[in-house]
């Protein structure tokens, strides 16, 4: 079935995943003679609830600090056990201490009684499990106890903290054991290990180690990860932290993946036509997901496509992405070719960038592009092959030097009650949203990774600093013009 399994690592994480998670569970039908275009075991496990029951959740492990669940219990309504009241052996006095209970959201209330949901708002999302809309398995739950959420006293923030954490953790638990395998062993044939993790903070670290490990284990296995950021101003001496930890970051995870996408959040420049409130992490990862929900959806249509051989490119080299996309493309302008001379100049417009915010687009040479159009059909490029694929069309671009292939499907983005209202323009010509989103590899990574250097060599101690410059070199002479792997000099 070509299942992909998915680890979430973090508060950032889990808010982008939960929106992820809402979006599939709304392309499922309910009635037996209707078929979806997606195909809900790539993502999701069939499974038995406590009162023999079959259920369907998830192929997930969710990792949080203490306090980062919200009313989110570890067992929900599928697996509900009766706990046994066990008998003490101290028959003195005891003292009760109990932590004050997060009360349930109306949302929540509404969705378990099967009424109409009242709208969110960035007041009543105070955790990312207020707008959750889907059950997990008991599995997919683990609490980390050692750091608490949002403290001033242990904050975990140092990317060092998070490897140190990983490192305490699995010498205790084997956490790839206890946690990964239950799932990767329940796939028929699992396809690839997906990832959202802070890139910038202690989850960068902890997400480093944990890689390391799923190498060793799923060495021929495809491995995604979503590294976000934060995109908001902070004082100088933070922004120096988070500079470290992003080049520790890309330094270690990136050479172990097929796919590293640094995702800004929030860009600094959005188009006109959304409303989105920067301090709400509800509503900026909602934006984050519509894009990485859409870049992704060929993956899990049907029928099956070889969504990894588009990433690869015609080099196999380059692995470090950027996420771009245009929501309502058709009534935005857009540019969906490259140039009629055949140059490698960014020519498609995207009104979002969440690598880069849109900085250098227009020099950048572009190495390959993967465009997913989902909802209004565009034009057909002119110099295209294409070849139907039932739900999804699928064109490669000869005409110029980079590899360009585009996925289209008429699919569009569900606009759901659990998404920020109003923060969407709906598309003129049917519901939910058209979206046209891409990953591309291109030379701005160099220049990326060149700045990062630079700010970070005077910071870095003298026993990390050689290896890891040493390190970030050679990914960024990869992404220069001009680079060559030497694989296709010609004779002497």
């Amino acid at each position: 079935m070509h299942e992909i399994v998915t680890l979430q690592l973090g508060q950032r994480a889990n808010y982008l995943a939960t929106h992820f998670w809402n979006l599939q569970e709304s392309y499922f039908t309910y009635n037996d003679r209707e078929e979806t275009p997606v195909d809900h075991d790539v993502h999701f496990r069939p499974g038995v609830g406590a009162d023999g029951s079959e259920t369907y959740t998830p192929r997930t492990v969710i990792y949080d600090l203490k306090g980062g669940f919200g009313t989110l219990r570890k067992y929900n309504a599928l697996y509900e056990l009766s706990e046994d009241v066990v008998a003490g052996l101290w028959d003195g006095q005891e003292v009760v201490q109990k932590q004050a209970p997060i009360l349930q959201s109306d949302y929540q209330k509404s969705l378990d009684l099967g009424t109409p949901a009242p709208r969110l708002t960035s007041e009543t999302v105070r955790y990312w499990s207020d707008y959750n809309r889907v059950f997990y398995h008991p599995r997919s739950i683990v609490q980390m106890n050692e750091y608490e959420l949002n403290s001033q006293i242990m904050p975990f923030e140092d990317w060092n903290t998070g490897e140190e954490l990983f490192n305490d953790l699995d010498k205790e638990h084997d956490l790839l054991d206890r946690d990964v395998r239950p799932f990767a062993e329940e796939c028929d044939q699992l396809r690839a290990l997906q990832l959202f993790s802070g890139a910038d903070d202690a989850w960068g670290g902890f997400a480093a180690r944990y890689i390391d490990r799923l190498r060793d284990e799923y060495g021929k296995k495809s491995i995604w990860v979503w590294a976000i950021e934060d995109g908001t101003k902070v004082q100088r001496h933070q922004q120096m932290k988070k500079d470290i930890n992003k080049a520790k970051s890309i330094y270690s995870i990136s050479p172990q993946t097929n796919l590293y996408v640094p995702l800004m959040d929030l860009p600094p420049r959005l188009p006109s036509y959304l409303q989105v409130d920067r301090r709400s992490r509800w509503q900026t990862t909602a934006l984050i997901s519509s894009a990485v929900e859409t870049v992704t959806l060929p993956s899990r249509l049907r029928p099956y496509h070889d969504f990894e051989s588009s990433l690869t490119g015609d080099d196999g080299t380059h692995n470090i992405y950027e996420l771009q996309t245009t929501l309502n493309p058709g009534e935005h302008g857009r540019k969906l070719q490259t140039q009629e001379d055949g140059s490698s100049k960014a020519e498609t417009d995207f009104d979002i960038d969440f690598t880069y915010g849109g900085e250098g687009s227009k020099s950048a040479h572009l190495f390959n592009q993967v465009q997913v159009m989902r909802g209004d059909d565009p034009e057909d490029a002119s110099e295209s092959t294409e070849q139907d694929l039932g739900h999804i069309r699928r064109l490669r671009l000869f005409n110029s030097e980079p590899m360009l292939q585009s996925y289209r499907t008429p699919l569009r983005l569900p606009i759901l009650d659990s998404f920020p209202y109003g923060m969407y323009p709906k598309s003129k010509s049917g519901s939910g949203v058209s979206i046209l989103a891409a990953l591309t590899a291109s030379s701005r990574t160099a220049e990326r990774i060149k700045a990062i250097e630079t700010s970070t060599a005077r910071m870095l101690s003298v026993d990390e600093r050689e290896a890891m410059l040493n390190g970030l070199g050679e990914i960024r002479e990869s992404y220069e013009t001009g680079w060559s792997s030497g694989s296709e000099d010609d004779d002497d």
